[in-house]
């Protein structure tokens, strides 16, 4: 808490008697000077001097009554000014930019009254110094152009108790109108998705105003992030697995299909699993391993990670005579190499997958696990 205003006058000493008036009307002069009236102007600040642990994000303010400032610097423990600017009467002079961690701040303002008479005012205070500062990243990344299922999502190095606080901080805008809610998904990952998916070529920028920002037992918010990124066409892969088909459909109408293998029928635990998840990756090339299951070092082209429990859409001319016939992969959409080619040429980060007709469903241990959760279920792990 601020310590009370103190209040900086100059006043001039009065020297010598005071004149005094005699009963008849006549005065009678003493020895000394007239007295001296006391400067009219008296300058304050806000946070007063002497302040400790001050927010770093609040303005600054310094105010003169009865005059207009000649002068106003503030200046760190490094001597260095802090931006500011006066009004248009000049009478207050308001900081224009944050503050540091655990600094000393110096006064230093000069006024005329509107007497004529000078005043200054000088002093200090201490900004708030954290137990811990921790980063944000976001995602996606500036001018991305991702798909229509892409969530936005802010990761913290640390975990944050007051998940509300921070959740405040975090704002989005969109060209188009769009519903959507943030999701606390962890500590230390907030997501935002729309209720539905992202109308096609919506132009999206978040803002997330975390500097400053008490996360809780004595930790600060290190940095503002924002990002700008575009949303592209909207393109929704669908495979229901006893097909054996692996649609693709852009705004709404069948564009292309690819016969595909997914995992095995018989085994909950090889099927591709039931849910709607998103391309993560794409990946020219990548590597398999499954010791479990007899195989390391397996390589495979144009390769689209849908989720971090290990499912894939990808190449596998190794299982071309199951291809668009039978479902034997241990959990990947296997797709002749033409066909994995074209599909991975025209995915974007942030396609929809939805998955229909296996024995198990999606875990909702996976890194992108948005679109697993109802609207109503999706909306309860906000914060606010």
């Amino acid at each position: 808490m601020y310590e009370r205003r103190k209040v900086f006058k100059i006043a001039l000493a009065a020297g010598g008697a005071v004149g005094l008036v005699a009963c008849s009307g006549e005065e009678v002069s003493g020895s000394g000077a007239p007295d001296a009236q006391p400067p009219k102007a008296e300058i304050t600040a806000e946070p007063a001097v002497d302040a400790a642990e001050v927010s770093v994000t609040a303005p600054v303010t310094v105010t003169v009554a009865e005059g207009s400032f000649t002068e106003v610097t503030l200046t760190n423990s490094e001597g260095g000014e802090v931006r500011g600017e006066l009004n248009a009467e000049k009478n207050t002079w308001t900081s224009a930019e944050s503050l540091g961690y655990g600094q000393t701040y110096t006064y230093a303002a000069k006024a005329t009254g509107t007497d004529g008479k000078p005043v200054e005012f000088t002093g200090s205070f201490g900004t708030l110094q954290p137990a811990a500062v921790i980063r944000a990243t976001l995602n996606p990344i500036d001018n991305a152009e991702v798909g229509v299922g892409m969530p936005i999502s802010v990761k913290f190095d640390a975990a944050v108790s007051d998940r509300a606080a921070a959740q405040r901080a975090l704002t989005v805008e969109t060209s188009k109108e769009v519903e959507g809610s943030w999701a606390w998904l962890s500590d230390r990952q907030v997501d935002w998705r729309p209720r539905e998916y992202w109308p096609a070529n919506t132009e999206v920028n978040v803002t997330a105003k975390l500097y400053g920002v008490h996360y809780g037992g004595g930790n600060y918010g290190k940095a503002d992030v924002t990002t700008k990124f575009t949303i592209g066409r909207n393109q929704v892969v669908k495979i229901h697995t006893p097909d054996h088909v692996m649609r693709v459909y852009r705004d709404g109408a069948e564009h292309a299909s690819y016969p595909c293998s997914n995992g095995k029928d018989a085994d909950p635990n090889l099927n591709t699993p039931n849910g709607t998840v998103i391309v993560m990756t794409r990946e020219p090339t990548s590597i398999f391993d499954n010791e479990r299951y007899g195989y390391t070092d397996v390589k495979k082209k144009w390769c689209c990670r849908i989720s971090n429990h290990g499912e894939y859409i990808h190449e596998n001319e190794e299982n071309r005579a199951n291809i668009g016939k039978k479902n034997t992969s241990h959990g990947c959409v296997n797709l002749f190499e033409k066909d994995a080619k074209a599909y991975f040429d025209s995915a974007l980060i942030g396609d929809p997958v939805e998955v229909t007709g296996a024995k198990a469903d999606f875990p909702t241990t996976s890194a992108v696990m948005d679109w697993l959760l109802d609207w109503e279920t999706w909306k309860s792990k906000s914060a606010l």
